[in-house]
């Protein structure tokens, strides 16, 4: 049989994959209420794109999640082998009155193990409302700004910064960010995460 004529496309090469970037957090992260697109996560990997940094994407969020809950799933996600961790835990262990002291062992395991699995860490701080008690909200809110300052990661002091306390930005229960207010959410966090994501592109 005589070999056949004319050129055959050659299939189109693999779109190339930047860093993977883990979201590991709550509600909060998984967006609820809301369209996947349209929780934070997402918004800032559109935004890393963008800026000539496209990210794997892997928001971890589950609601109703505590510290000790995130710490359970670590070891699954840093499978996935990130190159940066995003870690936004905690608040359902203070709305909860959890122990301060488990909570941050918590953290600082999620944080020490991500960081000898090789990833980069980016810390999410929170904060509580003022009906907690003075002394309860003030070691919860000094937890954060410790834990980054004693283990050298980058830390957002306040994820809910310009959203927490705003009916216009938050969903009816007044407690979860809606569309807009999740913008803000990653607005908050693209300046900490996007020099973790350059370096992380850049030692591919």
């Amino acid at each position: 049989m005589a070999p056949a004529t004319g050129t055959t496309a050659a299939p189109a090469p693999p779109a190339p994959t930047g860093p993977t970037v883990v979201f590991l957090g709550d509600s909060l992260t998984a967006g609820l209420g809301l369209a996947e697109e349209e929780a934070y996560p997402a918004l800032l990997a559109a935004e890393l794109a963008r800026r000539g940094l496209p990210v794997r994407l892997v928001n971890a969020g589950v609601s109703g999640d505590t510290s000790a809950g995130g710490l359970a799933r670590l070891e699954w996600l840093l499978g996935q082998s990130p190159a940066v961790l995003v870690v936004g835990l905690g608040a359902n262990d203070g709305l909860r009155g959890l122990s301060l002291e488990r909570t941050e062992a918590n953290l600082r395991a999620i944080v020490e193990r991500a960081r000898e699995a090789g990833a980069r860490v980016l810390l999410l701080g929170m904060l509580l409302p003022p009906n907690y008690g003075p002394e309860y909200t003030e070691r919860f809110e000094a937890l954060y700004p410790r834990l980054a300052r004693e283990l050298g990661v980058p830390l957002v002091p306040f994820l809910l910064e310009g959203v927490a306390a705003e009916p216009e930005l938050n969903l009816p229960d007044g407690i979860h960010p809606n569309a807009a207010g999740q913008r803000i959410l990653a607005a908050n966090v693209l300046p900490a995460l996007e020099p973790l994501v350059r370096a992380a592109a850049a030692a591919r």
